[in-house]
């Protein structure tokens, strides 16, 4: 393995990403150790803001670990060590000292605009032996084209062991743009996977025969389930979970089993929607926003048959990131979406009731920069990853 320049680290946490049985699990991974862990990495804090205001009480700040290149998703190992994935192609392992290994043995993306490699999630039954694979998605290339696609790689302790290629879209395209590449575990162990319009041809999004602009879900092992909403559709690709999605970048599976995602609409229309199997969300017949170039209006409004967004980001958003507050250490944010901006460096909590968005409040207005990532860790405390070419992973905390 190359070893990268030592990086800040103030704690390692165990695995977030998949859902579907991390409560399960949690008991397993956040064993006793845990709490001892927390305290001898605390050693390694760098504290950026140490009693941030909000609605309800002061919040905390560390950087974990930094000198990322544009850093997009990161996971959590049941050691306490983090899997950090940067656009370049690096996977990198961190430590609890504040030292970063580059894993050998990852495939060779494409950079092009916003390509490279992009979300990580691990298994369900991470931990167990047999199930300890890596997920990831990736942009593929293909001569001066690419695809999304999805891969896994099996752990080894400390390195990576053979790839197995899972998925790609159905066809190459370019520019390189909107590859959409969040990862959610469902419930029932199947997998959902955004993949953009690619920014070139917005009316792929309603073609039934194009996986661009759409959530697909996967088993395990990337393939369509029986069970699939289209499956019986010889019209619509089996892999095709919703249709007429622009580009999601935050996606996330509530504890009550529901998937939910933040989508890059275009100027001015981003957009926070509930994930419902077999439904369209429009694009590009259906936007809250306008042309970048002459700022008209793109589409209806709204239209029969599409789905309305639960709610619309002010302004500028551009939405990455997405997590629910479960956590009995922050209280009356519980049952809310931490939702995470980019070009905004915005943090917004989102109080749900049922499917409506009641109230927001903002957290934090550029104190890290650009959002990329938001996750809840086992241990309750909740992790940003901003995008920069030194991109940092912070740990947010209820101020003592």
């Amino acid at each position: 393995m190359h070893t990268m320049p030592t990086r800040h680290l103030i704690s390692a946490r165990p695995q977030t990403t998949p859902r579907c049985l991390l409560r399960v699990l949690a008991a397993r991974w956040v064993a006793p150790s845990l709490a001892g862990l927390l305290f001898a990495n605390a050693a390694y804090a760098e504290v950026v803001h140490r009693a941030l205001e909000t609605d309800h009480f002061a919040i905390t700040i560390e950087r974990v670990a930094g000198g990322f290149e544009n850093p997009w998703a990161v996971a959590f190992l049941p050691d306490g060590r983090y899997l950090v994935s940067e656009r370049s192609g690096a996977l990198n392992l961190v430590h609890a000292t504040g030292e970063s290994q580059r894993l050998a043995g990852m495939p060779d993306v494409s950079q092009n605009g916003q390509g490279g490699l992009l979300d990580v999630a691990l298994h369900p039954e991470f931990g167990d032996g047999e199930h300890d694979w890596i997920y990831f998605t990736w942009s593929k290339p293909e001569g001066r084209q690419s695809r999304s696609a999805l891969s896994r790689v099996k752990w080894q302790g400390d390195s990576l062991g053979d790839v197995e290629h899972l998925f790609e879209q159905d066809r190459a395209s370019s520019p390189g743009r909107h590859y959409g590449s969040r990862l959610a575990w469902l419930q029932d162990g199947t997998l959902l996977m955004s993949i953009g319009d690619r920014g070139v041809d917005p009316s792929r999004a309603q073609a039934s025969d194009d996986h661009a602009g759409s959530t697909l879900r996967l088993t395990e092992t990337g393939e369509a389930p029986d069970d699939n909403p289209f499956v019986d559709d010889s019209n619509t690709l089996d892999e095709i979970y919703t249709l007429g999605n622009r580009n999601i970048q935050g996606m996330t599976v509530l504890s009550n089993g529901e998937p939910w995602a933040t989508e890059h609409g275009p100027r001015t229309g981003d957009e926070l929607n509930q994930i419902v199997p077999g439904n369209n969300y429009g694009w590009p017949e259906v936007s809250l926003g306008n042309d970048y170039a002459t700022n008209e209006p793109i589409g209806v409004r709204s239209k029969p048959g599409m789905e309305d967004p639960v709610y619309r980001f002010e302004g500028r958003f551009a939405p990455s990131g997405l997590a629910e507050v479960t956590s009995d250490a922050f209280g009356p944010w519980q049952g809310s979406l931490l939702a995470g901006g980019l070009a905004s460096e915005t943090l917004l909590r989102l109080q749900l009731e049922g499917s409506n968005v009641v109230s927001e409040e903002t957290l934090l207005d550029g104190h890290i920069g650009r959002i990329r990532d938001v996750r809840q860790g086992p241990d309750n405390a909740l992790y940003l990853l901003t995008d920069s070419n030194q991109g940092s992973l912070y740990r947010l905390h209820v101020a003592n």
